[in-house]
């Protein structure tokens, strides 16, 4: 059965929090004061915050901003994940991915469906690796923020979970460049 071995010791890792919004502001951001509050519950650094409009080019800038930066292991973002002509976070994160990780948005579906039922078709959720770093887009309600964390992300973002997690395989995410 899957679970934490608390013998193993924990491994903070560095998270940066995008919110993709053209509306919200730092003092409306509850589905980034959510990310926050539990990623430093769990006990890893929330390295850098930031709004950004619903913006390809913006949303892929800061991506890439990340990605290059030491300081940064995981990037997960908030809104822009729907159907509608602004909603092009999928679509900027795609762009910067080596791997797309397809089982984080198929989990997040079957959890998302137990608390809103078919309405999580609006959702593109999507993850992947780019550069030796993870990259996870929720939606961006502070409902799919919980969910995506609390379900999924706690867990494998924990080097203590069992069977086996993203942290330990973090280090190897680029040994094919590594090999050459």
């Amino acid at each position: 059965m899957p679970d934490i071995d608390n013998s193993r010791p924990f491994i903070p890792l560095n998270i940066a929090v995008m919110t993709v919004s053209d509306t919200r502001t730092r003092e409306t951001d509850t589905s980034g004061d959510v990310l926050e509050a539990r990623i430093t519950k769990a006990g890893h650094k929330l390295v850098d915050r930031a709004i950004i409009s619903d913006d390809m080019a913006m949303i892929r800038g800061q991506l890439l901003s990340w990605i290059a930066s030491s300081e940064v292991d995981i990037v997960i973002s908030t809104g822009g994940t729907g159907l509608t002509g602004r909603d092009v976070t999928p679509e900027a994160f795609k762009s910067v991915y080596d791997k797309e990780i397809d089982g984080f948005s198929a989990i997040f579906h079957r959890v998302s469906y137990e608390k809103i039922g078919t309405s999580t078709l609006q959702s593109r959720a999507t993850a992947g690796v780019s550069h030796g770093k993870y990259l996870f887009a929720l939606p961006g309600s502070p409902g799919a923020c919980k969910d995506g964390w609390d379900e999924i992300l706690q867990y494998q973002l924990d080097n203590r979970y069992r069977p086996c997690n993203f942290v330990e395989i973090l280090p190897r995410l680029q040994e094919h460049k590594q090999a050459g």
